[in-house]
């Protein structure tokens, strides 16, 4: 007789107890995954049995994640804003940290806009998709350097039927060319290059160019608040995430670059994650 949906999350979630910080949770994730269920089928089809074919999946998948592979890319969705997104390993995987650089963008965006926004290394499109679904009138444009992970955030833009994005191929601001918008966002790379983060858990399967920025992680946030001042309308926003210590580096920076109404935002731990700044 096949094990069955009620027994296979108790054996699955035993075998990462040593491996995995939330071993219960990804449980249910990848069961949910392979048995095409969701989190309410886990308990109205716990009597089901798993076909050999099921088996066969999770065993494969449970020993990848085993090895400390993000239950993201196993899965290849992670849910940011409401929204599911499919992820691969070209992109980061949406973190809940994230959402408060979108929640804080549409506090600058009326509601009835019809501005230009860019949003730069979209990665998957996270930001990018939320911003159009939130601000429908607003043309956003996506860059990332990747065509990897381009390909995936149109895919993201086609699932969620978002017409009102552009992605364009290229480093930061280059496929901006003379578009000058009225609010920039991004999620930059911010780790610093020898942090002994990079060396543990779901980052160390995450492209690293997406990651590290240099010995103090602020190469990327330098780059973009230098050249954002060539881009950005009069009187235009910028807001990027960043690490939870780099806030006050990252503020005498802006000032010495002669940007103003420097605000920084926690994230849900209160910690310094958003800074928002303009010309």
């Amino acid at each position: 007789m096949p094990p069955r949906v009620s027994e296979i999350l108790q054996t699955v979630q035993s075998e990462l107890q040593a491996t995995s910080p939330t071993p219960r949770v990804d449980a249910e994730a990848l069961v949910m995954h392979v048995c095409r269920l969701d989190r309410g089928g886990l308990i109205t089809h716990g009597h089901r049995g798993l076909t050999d074919d099921q088996q066969f999946r999770l065993e494969i998948l449970l020993a990848r994640r085993r090895q400390g592979e993000p239950i993201a890319y196993l899965t290849g969705v992670r849910e940011f804003w409401s929204l599911e997104f499919v992820v691969s390993p070209a992109t980061l995987i949406p973190r809940p940290e994230t959402e408060v650089l979108v929640e804080k963008a549409l506090v600058h965006i009326p509601r009835d806009a019809e501005w230009t926004i860019a949003d730069l290394g979209t990665g998957c499109g996270a930001i990018a998709l939320a911003l159009a679904k939130e601000r429908p009138r607003c043309d956003i444009i996506a860059t990332d350097i990747s065509p990897a992970a381009l390909e995936v955030a149109r895919s993201n833009a086609v699932k969620h039927s978002l017409t009102n994005v552009e992605f364009r191929e290229g480093n930061w601001f280059e496929p901006l060319a003379d578009a000058k918008p009225d609010l920039i966002v991004s999620n930059p790379p911010y780790v610093r290059a020898n942090d002994p983060h990079l060396e543990q858990g779901d980052v160390r399967f995450e492209p690293g160019q997406a990651l590290a920025a240099g010995p103090e992680g602020l190469d990327a946030i330098r780059h973009i608040a230098l050249s954002a001042r060539e881009h950005l309308n009069p009187a235009a926003r910028l807001l990027f995430e960043h690490g939870w210590d780099q806030a006050s580096a990252i503020a005498r920076l802006l000032r010495q670059l002669n940007y103003r109404n420097i605000v920084c935002y926690p994230d849900l731990g209160g910690r310094d994650r958003v800074t928002a700044c303009r010309l």
